[in-house]
């Protein structure tokens, strides 16, 4: 298998720059997932990679070779699609053998490459049948088979699952990770949907507008978000914000919220970030997520004051809605024998150490640092 070097990446489609400025390396048989909205240019990244669209400026290399502009038939890298495009006269078996027949295999080595593959994703079944025979997981899995028999360096996948059920689509979560690891790929996912993302990658690469905004571990992007962006697009429910403003006491940083005036005390690790960048009357956000929350009496000090006005029971956990003054409402993820009433005043507190603080104008974290 081989690593992936995306260097300086521009791709501009007239006067439209569907990607700027991509640096991104790819690891030698991990899972990556290109993560973002619609339009923000992942799917023209992963279309650069496989060789169907040719960079307007900067470079490509596969297992160190440079293939900025080569074809996809001169890149050894195999590409499904959203819609699998299976050949609908060929029989399943026929769509998995036809990479190895076009490069001229013997009927034998063919033979013994479309079971091991058949057996690998469990299909062994439905080699006789053609696509229109077929279900969704299955033609999905016979797409996947024509893809991995070749052997490929690199294994592309945009959106593969995106037409599935949702039930369906949690179950080939798992099964796409096991056969990445089965194959023992370097793979390359493209979605939109962040909890797929979440359950897959090893790392995620999140974009927006063309701009890769960031890249790291799960927990990383979702502890750790660089941006706003990035903190408002992953998670489910997402993350709380706060408009606050920089208070200055004797040599101390604490915040007022802007919609009633509650001052919080913060961490020292947060009020250096703001020493170094911002003086005393300075807007920032605060950012928190659902589970970092708590839910005290109302009468707890260094603490949000509301109203309960929604509760969602999950099962496992509610998510409690509390409405703060000027109309900011907070999220609360708690356990599911906490008491909740709708119309109960109540105290919030904050888990301090996981408290996030941007730039309300760059919308850049203040305490960001970067993993390897």
């Amino acid at each position: 298998m081989a690593d992936i070097k995306l260097k300086d990446i521009y791709k501009r489609f007239n006067d439209f720059t569907a990607v700027s400025n991509l640096n991104l390396e790819i690891r030698d048989k991990e899972f990556l997932v290109l993560l973002g909205p619609s339009g923000c240019g992942k799917t023209t990244t992963l279309r650069m990679i496989s060789g169907l669209e040719l960079p307007s400026e900067g470079q490509i290399i596969l297992d160190g070779e440079d293939v900025t502009k080569k074809r996809a038939s001169q890149r050894d890298i195999a590409f499904m699609f959203q819609l699998f495009a299976l050949y609908p006269h060929l029989t399943a078996y026929q769509n998995i053998a036809f990479p190895l027949k076009t490069q001229g295999e013997n009927k034998s080595f063919i033979d013994e490459e479309v079971k091991r593959i058949a057996n690998l994703l469990q299909i062994e079944h439905v080699l006789k049948r053609k696509p229109k025979q077929l279900s969704g997981g299955d033609m999905q899995r016979v797409a996947l088979g024509r893809c991995l028999i070749r052997k490929p360096k690199a294994l592309l996948l945009d959106e593969p699952i995106g037409t599935l059920d949702a039930k369906f689509r949690e179950e080939m979560w798992s099964e796409l990770k096991k056969l990445h690891v089965d194959s023992g790929s370097t793979s390359v996912y493209v979605t939109h949907d962040q909890m797929e993302a979440m359950s897959m990658g090893d790392r995620i690469a999140v974009m927006d507008k063309a701009v890769l905004q960031q890249v790291g571990e799960p927990f990383e992007v979702y502890s750790n978000p660089r941006n706003l962006f990035v903190a408002k697009f992953i998670g489910s429910p997402g993350m709380n914000f706060l408009d606050m403003q920089v208070v200055s006491d004797g040599g101390s940083i604490s915040l007022n919220f802007t919609g009633d005036g509650t001052r919080i005390f913060i961490s020292e690790s947060l009020q250096d970030g703001i020493k170094r960048r911002y003086k005393e009357g300075r807007k920032l956000v605060l950012g928190i997520r659902p589970e970092d929350l708590t839910l005290e009496p109302s009468d707890a000090v260094n603490s949000f004051h509301g109203r309960i006005y929604v509760v969602e029971n999950m099962g496992n956990h509610k998510i409690v809605d509390i409405e703060l003054a000027g109309g900011t409402t907070l999220r609360v993820r708690v356990p599911p024998k906490v008491k909740t009433e709708i119309g109960d005043n109540v105290a919030i507190t904050f888990n301090m150490e996981m408290v996030r603080l941007f730039d309300s104008e760059d919308g850049e974290s203040i305490v960001y640092q970067e993993h390897s």
